[in-house]
């Protein structure tokens, strides 16, 4: 079993930076993929990023791509995504999710593909 621990988030005007961490128990880390997915009120939940569990495949909706970047530390057991140029439609509750790798290094996209979530981290961009 897999514990999912944010961090980050927080308010930013538009154009600013934040990163969330996401931080994991267990010794296994190394072998969980690793999405990111967001939430904003009134709308379903959206794929925004995924690295696997090697770190060397990584994926990004089209809204985010060249703005957000993810990147995983095994030996913190830590998944980060750096978010730059933030954007008033950026504003939603971010969240991690860790599944066991598959058998190819390739990411998940579908929240449902994912067994273990973090508890959630609010991101406001102000105008």
């Amino acid at each position: 079993q897999v514990q999912l621990v944010q961090s980050g988030g927080g308010l930013v005007q538009v154009g600013g930076s934040l990163r969330l961490s996401c931080a994991a128990s267990g010794p296994t880390f190394s072998n969980y993929d690793i999405g990111w997915f967001r939430q904003a009120p009134g709308k379903d939940r959206e794929f925004v990023a995924a690295i696997t569990w090697s770190g060397k495949t990584t994926y990004y909706a089209d809204a985010v791509k060249g703005r957000f970047a993810v990147s995983r530390d095994n030996a913190k057991f830590t998944v980060y995504m750096q978010m730059n140029s933030l954007k008033p439609g950026d504003t939603a509750v971010y969240s991690c999710a860790a599944r066991r790798a598959g058998l190819v290094d390739a990411p998940f996209l579908l929240p449902v593909q994912y067994d273990y979530w973090g508890q959630g981290s609010q991101v406001t961009v102000s105008s």
